[in-house]
């Protein structure tokens, strides 16, 4: 099942940074920028050298979603709250 739009809101709200997996096994970690219907835009390195990547959600593992809590201190996989 594909996470909905609320959900990927949801997601980037949860941490300070999110970790994604696509299904390629490429990582992506660092801060949600935008979402839109079909895709979400994470950017990731430090500052000003930063790299902006798109991801289609149909190319994410849904699977593979952490973020950082920063109360805990620890990256924490990311539930579906309507699972």
């Amino acid at each position: 099942m594909l996470l909905t739009v609320d959900d990927w809101i949801h997601f980037a709200e949860s941490g300070n940074q999110q970790r994604i997996r696509d299904l390629e096994g490429q990582l992506y970690q660092g801060w949600i920028m935008e979402i839109t219907d079909k895709a979400l835009l994470i950017s990731t390195g430090e500052g000003e050298r930063g790299v902006d990547h798109w991801l289609s959600f149909h190319n994410i593992d849904q699977t593979a979603l952490w973020y950082f809590d920063s109360q805990q201190r620890e990256w924490t996989q990311y539930q579906c709250q309507h699972d």
